[in-house]
C-alpha cells in the first residue's frame, strides 16, 4: 500500500476549502454534519449535467455524490471499530477504483441522496457513542489518527467536495 498518499494531520487546515480541524469539536459534529450534507445535496441537485466530468482527471458531480455517501458509511464503520477495537488498521477506500468499477457517473442520484441521508444519520448515531476521542486507528505503518480526527476528516470530506462540485 505504498502508493497511498498520507492522511492529513490531526491539526490539518485545508488551503482549498478553509476548514481547520482544530475548529471542529466532536460534540458539535452532528449539527455541522446535518448542514454540510444538506449543502452537499443542494450542490449535486444544482449541477446541470451530473454525469459529466469537467476534465478527465476531475470527478463528475455524480461521482462526488457517490464518494461522499461512501465516506459517510466508511467513517461510521471506522468510528465503530475505533470504539470497539484496540488500534484497528483501516482498509483504504480505493476511491477511484470504486468510481470506475461501480460506474458512479451514472448512478441514480435520488437513491444516492437518500442513501447519504441514511448514512449521515448512522454516522451521527455513532458519533454520539464516542466516549474517548483520543482512541487511535492506523492505515499505514506509523500513521496513527484519533477518533476525533475521523470525525473531523468526515466533515472535511463533505465540505470540500461540496466546493468541488460548485466550482464546476
Amino acid at each position: 500500500m505504498t502508493d497511498l498518499p498520507p492522511l492529513a494531520g490531526e491539526d490539518h487546515v485545508c488551503a482549498a476549502c478553509g476548514l481547520a480541524y482544530a475548529d471542529l469539536a466532536v460534540a458539535e459534529a452532528p449539527a455541522r454534519l446535518e448542514v454540510l450534507v444538506r449543502d452537499f445535496e443542494a450542490a449535486v441537485v444544482a449541477a446541470p449535467d451530473p454525469a459529466v466530468r469537467p476534465q478527465p482527471s476531475v470527478w463528475s458531480p455524480a461521482e462526488y455524490a457517490c464518494h461522499v455517501r461512501d465516506v459517510l458509511v466508511t467513517y461510521t464503520v471506522r468510528l465503530h471499530r475505533a470504539r470497539r477495537e484496540d488500534r484497528p488498521v483501516l482498509e483504504p477506500m480505493y476511491n477511484d477504483l470504486r468510481a470506475r468499477r461501480f460506474d458512479y457517473a451514472h448512478a441514480d442520484l435520488a437513491a444516492v441522496r437518500a442513501e447519504s441521508r441514511a448514512a449521515a444519520a448512522g454516522l451521527t448515531a455513532e458519533i454520539a457513542r464516542i466516549t474517548d476521542a483520543d482512541r487511535l486507528v492506523s492505515r499505514l505503518p506509523g500513521e496513527h489518527r484519533s477518533t476525533r480526527w475521523l470525525v473531523r476528516q468526515t466533515l472535511h470530506e463533505v465540505r470540500h467536495h461540496t466546493l468541488d462540485i460548485r466550482s464546476q
